[in-house]
């Protein structure tokens, strides 16, 4: 496993991480002695970077976090994320600071993390959503500075709205923030155009989510696949999305070969080839998945002229809006 600098932190994390949402629910029926496995196994592989939530499951996911991982038999990183208390997703630019991220409830929600995952530490606390109108508020510059005061967390970042990469421009080159955590894929390759050269200037760590396009680069799918109640990844992919993914990802397979075997391996190669990301946290419900993405991460980058070819397969589209080119 290859272990790679989080920004200005000057950890040494895994290249690959575990997204930790699915352990919580939603994504179908929920097996807890499977997610226990896979983050056993995750351990044993050398996985450093474990990436939860507060809504995760109503905090089942940091529970289950903390019962595995957080038992300190290992070294590892664990990240977390603070939602808005208006619960909106995404941020609404609109929404004042003071209502989405007022002081007391980024400190209230971290302290209810810390107990969940049995820590007296995280290592990163994160704002779960973001939008540029708040980069110059006090609230959460206050909250981030006491809580490292008080040594409770190690690191303060922000996870950006879906598809929303240049939103943290301004932020990033203030200084005031150790990661931003984006989504980044073959699909959507916009973070690389503006912010991720930011963020190398500024030492700030790149934490990259959704590699797989919510699975859809795994080439699991067909036009005819169809999601078990209570996985959200029907609306995900509503209406003509989940034909024309299908469509897409079937020629992508004109690129596979020795440095990448299966779509997955591609999709997680292309990610990493990047310099400016520090992990990449596909979410890994079995073990099966941990042990066959753990062995993406062996430090090997895509060709430049792969590279420069699955440029062309950038497909820019929103899922808020329903929106797509």
């Amino acid at each position: 496993m290859q272990d790679r600098r989080f920004g200005k932190t000057g950890w040494q994390i895994s290249a690959v991480g575990v997204g930790c949402w699915g352990l919580g629910g939603g994504w179908g029926p929920r097996d807890d002695a499977e997610a226990q496995r896979a983050l056993q196994r995750a351990l044993e592989l050398g996985v450093t970077f474990f990436d939860t939530a507060y809504v995760y499951g109503d905090g089942h996911s940091e529970r289950l976090v903390g019962q595995v991982v957080c038992r300190g038999l290992k070294p590892v990183y664990v990240a977390t994320k603070v939602p808005s208390k208006t619960m909106e997703w995404p941020a609404d630019p609109t929404t004042p600071i003071r209502r989405a991220f007022p002081t007391d409830w980024i400190i209230r929600c971290t302290e209810t993390s810390l107990k969940r995952l049995g820590v007296a530490r995280i290592d990163l606390q994160q704002m779960h959503v973001w939008t540029d109108a708040w980069t110059d508020a006090d609230e959460w510059r206050q909250a981030a500075d006491r809580l490292k005061r008080q040594g409770k967390i190690g690191a303060f970042g922000i996870s950006l709205n879906d598809h929303e990469p240049d939103s943290a421009l301004r932020v990033v080159a203030t200084g005031a923030i150790d990661s931003v955590q984006v989504i980044y894929n073959i699909f959507d390759q916009t973070p690389a155009h503006r912010l991720f050269p930011l963020c190398e200037k500024h030492g700030v760590g790149v934490i990259a989510r959704v590699p797989f396009d919510e699975g859809s680069l795994t080439g699991a799918f067909t036009a005819d696949t169809r999601f078990p109640p209570g996985d959200w990844r029907a609306g995900y992919f509503r209406g003509a999305r989940l034909r024309e993914a299908v469509e897409r990802v079937e020629r992508l397979k004109a690129f596979l070969g020795p440095s990448a075997p299966t779509l997955s391996a591609l999709a997680l190669k292309f990610v990493l080839s990047h310099p400016a990301v520090s992990t990449v946290i596909p979410g890994m419900r079995t073990a099966a998945h941990v042990e066959a993405n753990g062995a993406v991460a062996d430090g090997r980058a895509l060709p430049s002229e792969t590279l420069a070819r699955l440029a062309q397969h950038a497909w820019p589209r929103n899922f808020y809006t329903g929106a797509f080119d």
